[in-house]
């Protein structure tokens, strides 16, 4: 799997050259609703372990209770992400871009809610106190350079963490995540 350089089809909301796996756990935007907010996560499976696939069945439904004493609290779960980005850098899409995912859930930013409708959600492969990886932050800024030059509504101060749309619920992306390093990658020349 490839990390970059990354594109946005903006017909069809796929980013190239992610993996595709559809996740059934989408919807249409509302009327008026485009791509207005990034939303960064993290998440790994069973907690503080990276890799195995179990990312994935929880996004499509198909994560096995039995697979760990942890699973059995979430596997009935319907989430989603647009995408996820692993800890070698590579990207998976599970939503396009165009539809919502259900990730943000109760959440609001700058006092409008339903962060799900306008927004498009990113997880990183993370458990919070673990520090990501060099390739993760190449990958992401990358992801972040192609939705920026698609989407006019978004800006580099329209991308958040999960914590700042659900501060009563949620922590990630975490103390560990680099936000200097992230808008720094943003904004370095040539980018």
């Amino acid at each position: 799997m490839t990390a970059g350089p990354f594109t946005v089809e903006p017909s069809t909301g796929i980013v190239h050259p992610a993996r595709q796996l559809a996740s059934p756990n989408q919807s249409g935007r509302p009327p008026g609703c485009g791509v207005e907010l990034a939303i960064i996560h993290a998440i790994s499976l069973p907690p503080g372990q990276f890799g195995g696939g179990w990312i994935d069945r929880l996004f499509t439904n198909t994560l096995d209770p039995a697979g760990h004493p942890s699973f059995r609290a979430i596997a009935h779960l319907k989430v989603s992400a647009h995408l996820l980005i692993d800890r070698r850098g590579a990207a998976t899409q599970y939503v396009p871009l165009h539809r919502s995912a259900w990730h943000a859930g109760v959440s609001s930013f700058r006092q409008r809610p339903a962060c799900n409708d306008y927004s498009v959600g990113i997880e990183l492969e993370g458990d919070e106190q673990t520090p990501y990886t060099d390739a993760q932050y190449t990958a992401l800024i990358g992801v972040l350079q192609a939705l920026l030059a698609c989407y006019p509504a978004l800006a580099p101060d329209r991308i958040v963490g999960h914590s700042d749309v659900a501060p009563d619920r949620k922590t990630d992306p975490g103390a560990v995540f680099d936000w200097d390093r992230l808008y720094a990658g943003l904004s370095a020349p040539g980018t």
